[in-house]
């Protein structure tokens, strides 16, 4: 494969996901919590990203794959992140989970409920393999992140007339 082919790749695996979240978003009803909408912006750096390493900065693409890998390194973060707080292994954003309603009167109790979220983060909306999408996420933009380091370490430089073109 060539070079601008892996980055086309890893650019359009970024975009895949998004259309994925996308959909499951607007055709299936799965409205996303705060956590989901930031795990977003990354994937949308990796397509701007993938777009300027074929275009533009196309003789630059070396550094833009290491951006393209710290992004994807960065969502693998969130969705680790989001996962631990749908797993209960930690405590998310108090702005996307519930908390205790232990020793809360009644008017407390109410305000709770009524500046609760609409969608938690502490909830998982979908899990195909025991893995939910945030799961799913981190995994695939792990994958992703290796995709975008091989292409900075390891792929050749078609402008480099001593290397040979791939």
């Amino acid at each position: 494969m060539t070079v601008w082919g892996r980055i086309l790749a890893a650019g359009a695996g970024s975009a895949a996901l998004l259309a994925g979240a996308l959909a499951f978003q607007f055709i299936g009803g799965l409205a996303p919590c705060p956590l989901c909408i930031w795990q977003r912006c990354p994937h949308v750096a990796a397509v701007v990203i993938a777009v300027l390493g074929v275009t533009v900065l196309a003789r630059h693409y070396r550094p833009l794959a290491v951006l393209g890998a710290l992004a994807m390194l960065i969502d693998a973060g969130l969705g680790l992140y989001h996962t631990g707080i749908e797993r209960g292994w930690w405590q998310g954003p108090d702005t996307c989970t519930s908390s205790s309603i232990t020793d809360l009167s009644t008017d407390q109790l109410m305000a709770q409920i009524l500046g609760a979220p609409l969608v938690r983060c502490d909830e998982v909306a979908w899990e195909f393999l025991s893995l939910s999408m945030a799961s799913w996420n981190a995994v695939i933009s792990l994958c992703l992140a290796g995709l975008w380091l091989a292409l900075a370490v390891r792929a050749p430089n078609p402008y480099d007339s001593s290397s040979a073109s791939q």
